[in-house]
């Protein structure tokens, strides 16, 4: 028998994407290597924001309420905590996990200043989609929520837990959810009518963006030509370590040679893994 399905190269998601863009070698000890990371505070918090915004919209329209999704953290944040134990960790006592879900409930609060889940019926949440382009490399992740209009108009809405970015870094945020209206255009045949980021940090911002063909083709090219930058290291061996402020934030500092490390010999592995993942903690804040 012949089969019908592509054959894959490889896949990529906004978040890989995104680490080779700032830093090959953190993209190499990420897919490659499989480093372990140490959880963060930010990334767990982004994490239950998340499951209690989801879980929000189980509930009918009239108790769409800012307690009920008070309500919700702490035992989303039990939840969490019995399938990952080591979160407890991160906390020094029990008052610093208190102001952790204080600034939680801060970012819920804050949510409902931006919009009206009372007014709001999703099409899908925590939405998995994937598409293979020409070639085979397969794009995939997980939108968040995606609102459709009676009209049919689709909008990609995507949760952020940090601050707004600033104009000059509007870019960059937007690459994910261009990335996103790419792969529903591809499995769609329809490109989205609205990109929505809802920050729900510092004092709280929605950016919108309305992109067209043109806006998903020069996406399209420039994933192409991320993917062939990566087949390049893989062939070569070299994952180049590029310094930035987010180098801050990184786990690996030990085995880069920005601060004086080695990395360990590149093991036999490609990053082609096409296996549905469970979704990863998110690190919108960082």
């Amino acid at each position: 028998m012949t089969s019908t399905e592509p054959v894959i190269i490889g896949a990529l998601s906004p978040s890989r994407a995104g680490d080779y863009m700032t830093c090959p070698l953190l993209y190499r000890f990420r897919v490659i290597d499989q480093l372990p990371e140490r959880p963060s505070q930010a990334a767990v918090r982004g994490t239950v924001v998340h499951a209690v915004l989801e879980r929000l919209y189980d509930l009918p329209a009239p108790r769409r309420s800012v307690q009920a999704a008070l309500e919700l953290l702490e035992p989303q944040w039990r939840r969490l905590l019995a399938d990952e134990p080591a979160y407890a960790q991160m906390f020094a006592d029990e008052a610093e996990q208190a102001g952790w879900l204080a600034q939680a409930r801060g970012m819920l609060e804050r949510y409902f200043t931006l919009e009206d889940p009372t007014r709001l019926e999703p099409a899908e949440r925590e939405l998995y989609v994937e598409a293979v382009l020409d070639g085979g490399l397969m794009l995939r992740g997980y939108v968040d929520r995606l609102d459709v209009a009676p009209t049919g108009e689709v909008r990609v809405v995507d949760y952020k837990t940090g601050s707004a970015p600033t104009r000059d870094f509007e870019a960059k945020a937007l690459f994910q959810m261009k990335f996103y209206a790419l792969v529903l255009w591809r499995l769609r045949g329809e490109v989205p009518r609205l990109l929505q980021l809802v920050y729900l940090g510092g004092a709280g911002e929605v950016l919108r963006y309305a992109p067209d063909e043109a806006d998903l083709l020069a996406t399209e090219r420039k994933v192409r030509a991320l993917w062939e930058a990566i087949e390049r290291s893989l062939r070569s061996g070299e994952w180049r370590a590029r310094r930035s402020r987010l180098c801050d934030w990184c786990d690996h500092q030990a085995l880069c040679p920005e601060f004086g490390g080695t990395p360990p010999p590149v093991p036999d592995r490609q990053p082609g893994d096409t296996v549905r993942s469970n979704r990863r903690a998110a690190t919108d804040e960082l």
